[in-house]
């Protein structure tokens, strides 16, 4: 009988720069997995990184840290951190995904030994959907209640108000001339989030979470079945509906700036936005800060860029994207700080008080300050529903990317069995993820939330970013990842790149995670400490996803032969089939590798194919010549 046609060669050779990503779907044998799909449009991968960078952290982190960290002398700090942290280890995740055609999982074929830095990327990536879906439920929630001719957190003398409640409005119809002494009261709006949303009331701590809030149930049903159905397709669905969930935002942010800057007293917080106090920048905890905004804002190490990027063509100019990405992050979120402290400026002189007790971060800004401020305007219902529709399609396409970095991650490492099955897969995941998420749903809720939110993507985060970092210029070796780069792009990275990935990057990331340990603070929310129980389990949160890495060793060393020695260094070499995807973008090293390949010079082919060099094609023969050199030199 005659030997089955092998994967490689079951579709058309076809450079990528001669077709569309989406025409290189074929009928694949019933032999060879189904293939993995590509970005059909040109802007599908630029949008989704856009979409996946910019998120909720960008309006309610980013202002906050800025004024409490030196004002606009934090932008110092901020700027200088992004191209030695940010810039860099973004670049190499996109290269990592996009040379390889792989998920966060089977990409570790670079160092096998290495496996379970993406075991515990994957951990730490689910624990953070199941909180951050559940705060796209908290958008939901606000976003059907701002349907109404009167917002219902404008007012006090509803059914979930006490005796401390203080109407703005009795405040300004009084028209006292002396400053009102808050400390004693409590917003309309701050009674509405925490007695009637959250009825935390009814709680009385982590470990009495009470009964579930049905209607917060239900808006992280649909919250979760709005993410299903836009993932449903993998890239080829989601890579369409960030056409509008990650560029709307804009447009929004844009009317809300407009609004802000136009209101009386708007440019008194703006001013304590931006205020240069440049004796911050001798603090450490200025330059730490900084570097946290950038480690989170851009999203390396949860592995969303790394998925993205491994759905390009070989050839994407991912350096290009890379600054647009990173660059108009940080764009923004300095936009963003003027949209929200032009409106927290109007509403400390409409309340009397000092722009500091006004401005919060997180939750509390978008939850209980800026929906305040809403009823301070003129048709307030409508400002408010933009404002909670910009929350919303900025936290679906961050949510987008985590649930398509765990279904790609797995259905890569079992193509042959979940590839075909892709939808109903994801289906589970979310399932699953949704049910995960009821507790928070409770009337104790958000103390679980905030145990998420501080563990899950701590410490563990930092070192599986700083784990990557060292395997990839250390173990893998800078030599070789700047030649696949090569290879890919047609040029090496420059000084500024390799110094950052060598020495910089990794160092400021130990600097990061020392910090953190050192400065280590219990959870807490509000006036309410965490029990020590609940603290022991948050930290292993962050510990189980480090642990995840001598476990990985362990399985891969067990799957060699040898001596102990023997098994760790055969286990830190890539594996045979390490390289690009596709035969023809294969040269050097990496030529005749692919299970069943039958192609020894696949450059040659294109040649009598298609005619002349490309230059790319120019770009393979260079390299070939180089790593024969190298082979030979490293014989003698």
């Amino acid at each position: 009988l005659p030997s089955p046609i092998p994967c490689s060669l079951t579709q058309p050779v076809t450079p990528d720069l001669l077709v569309s990503p989406s025409s290189q779907d074929g009928d694949v044998g019933s032999e060879c997995p189904e293939d993995r799909g590509n970005w059909t449009g040109r802007l599908d991968f630029l949008l989704s990184c856009i979409g996946y960078c910019v998120g909720l952290g960008n309006v309610w982190r980013f202002p906050y840290r800025a004024y409490t960290n030196g004002g606009g002398a934090f932008l110092v700090p901020y700027f200088i951190m992004l191209a030695i942290c940010g810039i860099p280890i973004f670049f190499m995740e996109l290269s990592l995904g996009q040379f390889s055609s792989l998920g966060p999982l089977a990409v570790w074929k670079i160092s096998p030994l290495f496996k379970g830095v993406g075991m515990g990327t994957i951990l730490i990536v689910s624990l953070v959907a199941i909180y951050y879906n559940m705060i796209i439920a908290y958008v939901l929630f606000y976003l059907f209640a701002s349907l109404t001719s009167d917002l219902p957190w404008q007012h006090c003398g509803n059914w979930w108000n006490t005796e401390l409640c203080l109407d703005h409005h009795v405040i300004k119809a009084g028209n006292n001339t002396l400053p009102v002494n808050l400390s004693n009261t409590v917003s309309p709006s701050e009674e509405y989030w925490s007695r009637y949303v959250l009825h935390i009331q009814g709680s009385s701590g982590i470990g009495d979470p009470g009964r579930i809030r049905w209607n917060l149930c239900l808006c992280l049903l649909l919250s979760w079945t709005i993410v299903y159905l836009c993932i449903l397709k993998g890239v080829k669905s989601s890579g369409k509906v960030v056409y509008f969930t990650a560029t709307f935002p804009y447009l929004i942010l844009v009317m809300l700036l407009i609004r802000g800057v136009t209101l009386e007293g708007a440019w008194k917080g703006i001013q304590f936005y931006l205020t240069p106090q440049f004796d911050h920048l001798l603090s450490s905890k200025v330059w730490i800060e900084a570097a946290l905004q950038i480690f989170y804002s851009l999203g390396v190490g949860f592995g969303g860029l790394l998925t993205f990027a491994s759905y390009n063509t070989f050839h994407q100019n991912i350096y290009r994207d890379t600054f647009i990405v990173t660059l108009g992050n940080a764009i923004t979120s300095i936009l963003a700080g003027f949209a929200i402290f032009s409106v927290l400026g109007y509403m400390s002189q409409e309340l009397g008080v000092p722009v500091n007790q006004v401005a919060k971060a997180g939750p509390g800004l978008a939850f209980v300050v800026y929906p305040q401020a809403m009823t301070m305007l003129p048709l307030s219902p409508f400002w408010s529903f933009l404002f909670f529709f910009m929350l919303l399609t900025l936290g679906l396409d961050s949510q987008f990317a985590f649930m398509e970095t765990i279904v790609t991650a797995v259905t890569d490492e079992f193509p042959y069995y979940l590839r075909p099955k892709k939808a109903s897969f994801s289906a589970v995941i979310c399932i699953a993820l949704f049910l995960m998420g009821l507790i928070l749903t409770t009337e104790g809720g958000m103390y679980w939330l905030v145990l998420l939110d501080d563990y899950s993507a701590g410490f563990g985060l930092m070192v599986v970013v700083i784990t990557t970092c060292l395997v990839v210029t250390r173990v893998y070796g800078m030599k070789r990842f700047c030649r696949d780069i090569h290879m890919m792009l047609g040029f090496k990275p420059g000084p500024y790149f390799r110094a950052c990935w060598m020495v910089l990057s990794p160092a400021t990331m130990m600097a990061l995670l020392v910090y953190n340990i050192v400065k280590y603070q219990p959870s807490e929310y509000g006036s309410y400490r965490f029990p020590t129980w609940a603290e022991v389990l948050g930290i292993l949160m962050g510990v189980l996803s480090c642990l995840m890495i001598p476990l990985g060793m362990v399985v891969a060393v067990l799957q060699e032969e040898g001596t102990l020695w023997e098994r760790v260094q055969q286990a830190s070499r890539p594996a045979m089939d390490w390289g690009p995807s596709l035969e023809e973008n294969r040269s050097g090293v990496y030529v005749g590798s692919l299970a069943g390949s039958q192609s020894p010079k696949p450059l040659m082919v294109h040649m009598r194919k298609y005619g002349g060099i490309t230059s790319y094609e120019n770009t393979a023969m260079e390299l070939e010549r180089e790593m024969e050199e190298d082979e030979e030199e490293s014989m003698i």
